[in-house]
């Protein structure tokens, strides 16, 4: 017998059978996927965050978790992987990645795709049309072609800004002139209002009115209310009323107009919003500035900046639940930041509005009820998952394939 001719047989039967061995082991595997033994992977997890912004666009980094409930890894080129980020039903982001490869258990994957900065003027109309809500729903897919079956998977958060509610106050406040030709307060603003118009595409309407109180023995005439509307310093609104008011003696006068930010800036602002070096990351500072043109009885006209009158409020967003990220909102009670509670409000107590210059006695003393200097709430993200078989329609256990992270 020649050794030689007995160690070839020997090793070519030990390659056969490890070949053997292989082909049994994937058909095994193959065919209990085929046969749904095997669980599809699916999406478990999505994280975003906002990565670098330009002018034209804001990059958003995403952080994908695929679960694969098998006890083996998987690579086919059929295995895709799908996600959309939306905003109101606007979307916003779209990504994904074909020939997907994951490992047993949990693996991670990082994408990165673009929202156009133009997009945010529609966003912006959806938010404000909805009472200032917006609810950010991210639905993911895996998906795979051989077995015609995929997993979806959703979040969504909500979040409610208030940026006018601050507005609306009792508070009585003096109008001073600082003019040699009048004595001080010329005027008392005793109420202020705003709220939303009727948003277009292309303007976002403020109605406003004042209650104007005219301590004097003479009627006073106020010619001209003019405003300006900024956002992170980036000018919204600007303008003046088109018609005067004549306020008698000792008596109150509404003046009501209306302020349009434009839309078309909305891109701008949103740049600023984003930059941690202006406010913070997702950090505005809105104002609103007004002058009066006052015509005095002699018949000569002042102009008067209302500084009592200007409007500051400091608005917060946390879109994709970026934590540090975006300052915490629990520890800055002290500077007027809501922690995300819908009914905190600060009271600014009775301010004496002058009675002794002649204020009505009703509206001297207001109480000032308005809400505090941070109006962004952010609920928890509510996620479901659901398998759809894509071959025969049919639906399995929405959550059998989805690991614990």
């Amino acid at each position: 017998m020649n050794p030689r001719k007995v160690l070839s047989a020997l090793g070519g039967s030990k390659i056969r059978l490890v070949f053997l061995a292989v082909l049994v082991f994937g058909g095994a595997v193959g065919g209990g996927f085929a046969l749904g033994l095997f669980g599809v992977p699916s999406v478990a997890a999505v994280d975003n965050s906002f990565g670098e912004v330009t002018n034209e666009t804001s990059e958003i980094e995403t952080t994908l978790t695929v679960s694969n409930p098998n006890p083996v890894g998987i690579s086919l080129d059929s295995l895709a992987v799908d996600y959309t980020v939306s905003m109101n039903d606007i979307e916003m982001a779209r990504g994904g990645r074909e020939g997907v490869r994951v490992g047993t258990g949990n693996s991670t994957m990082a994408f990165n795709t673009t929202l156009q900065n133009d997009d945010i003027p529609a966003w912006w109309v959806a938010h404000v049309r909805d009472g200032e809500r917006t609810t950010v729903r991210i639905d993911a897919t895996a998906t795979s072609g051989i077995l015609g079956r995929g997993v979806d998977f959703s979040q969504t958060r909500e979040i409610k800004t208030d940026l006018l509610g601050a507005f609306n106050s009792e508070e009585t406040r003096p109008v001073n002139a600082d003019s040699a030709l009048v004595d001080d307060p010329v005027l008392y603003v005793n109420e202020t209002r705003a709220e939303w118009g009727a948003v277009s595409e292309s303007e976002t309407p403020i109605d406003m009115a004042f209650t104007v109180y005219n301590p004097n023995l003479e009627p006073y005439a106020i010619t001209e209310v003019g405003y300006t509307v900024t956002m992170n310093d980036v000018e919204m609104a600007t303008g003046q009323t088109e018609e005067g008011y004549v306020i008698p003696s000792r008596q109150t006068e509404t003046i009501e107009f209306t302020t349009g930010l434009r839309n078309e800036r909305l891109d701008e602002w949103w740049v600023t919003h984003l930059d941690e070096e202006v406010n913070g990351h997702q950090v505005s500072d809105l104002r609103i500035e007004f002058y009066a043109v006052i015509e005095l009885p002699s018949g000569d006209e002042i102009t008067v900046p209302l500084d009592e009158l200007t409007y500051e409020e400091t608005v917060e967003t946390d879109i994709f639940g970026e934590g540090d990220d975006v300052r915490d909102r629990e520890e800055s009670d002290d500077d007027d930041t809501d922690g995300g509670s819908d009914d905190e409000t600060t009271d600014g107590g009775n301010t004496d509005g002058g009675s002794d210059d002649g204020a009505s006695s009703e509206d001297s003393t207001n109480e000032t009820d308005g809400t505090d200097g941070s109006d962004s709430v952010i609920d928890d993200w509510n996620t479901t998952d659901d398998e759809n078989a894509t071959d025969d329609g049919n639906q399995s256990d929405g959550g059998s394939d989805v690991l614990p992270l």
